[in-house]
């Protein structure tokens, strides 16, 4: 049959993950650090998804495709829900160290092409999924401006005039604590000179994404 659906462009998705937060049905899932349509019986067309996709990556199409199979997807979910608990170890996706924003070094092999993500440290905590939402695919530096009393803004202006940085992620806490942080990366990306997508996500207190 012939039905709107989502259409996910590779190229210009970040692998931030926040579509497949978004996507109810669990129709998207994250594969190798981008946003994959795994089932496109599971996607009901309503596009959840788009609006949280900043980079600008979904968008809709009319094609041939399966027809909205609810039953399916409700089957899916009490599947999960009945599945017994099992603890399936997690991959670490930290790839390289030092992480922290203060002892990073300005220049190092693992910044070349990189997609950068610059985290709060208590996102690690408050965000269950940081690891393969957030941190697959990308380099990541923690830190937290109100413990540090510092401006990162000279450490991160040098890192990415320095290096082929393709894209920045900041994720962050809602407290305002944390606008420390998404002004020291605005501040480096301006100071850079150089045109670099990036954007911004916001975990809330209990552990939701809200931007």
């Amino acid at each position: 049959m012939i039905r709107k659906i989502i259409k996910i462009d590779e190229n210009k998705c970040n692998g931030c993950g926040a579509c497949a937060v978004a996507c109810h049905e669990g129709a998207i899932k994250m594969i190798n650090g981008k946003a994959v349509l795994i089932r496109e019986d599971y996607c009901d067309g309503l596009g959840d998804c788009l609006p949280n996709c900043a980079a600008g990556a979904i968008s809709f199409e009319e094609r041939e495709a399966p027809a909205y199979d609810e039953k399916a997807v409700l089957a899916a979910k009490q599947k999960e829900i009945k599945a017994p608990s099992v603890m399936i170890p997690r991959m670490s996706q930290l790839n390289h160290w030092p992480c922290q924003i203060k002892l990073a070094p300005i220049t190092a092999p693992y910044f070349n092409g990189a997609n950068l993500l610059i985290a709060a440290d208590c996102t690690a905590y408050a965000y269950a999924n940081i690891h393969e939402d957030f941190m697959e695919g990308k380099v990541t530096l923690i830190g937290c401006p109100k413990l540090d009393f510092v401006d990162y803004s000279e450490k991160l202006t040098e890192i990415i005039k320095n290096n082929n940085i393709k894209s920045v992620t900041v994720l962050r806490m809602e407290v305002p604590c944390c606008g420390g942080l998404e002004m020291a990366v605005k501040k480096a990306l301006l100071k850079s000179g150089k045109e670099i997508l990036w954007k911004t996500v916001t975990v809330s207190t209990d552990g939701r994404i809200l931007d």
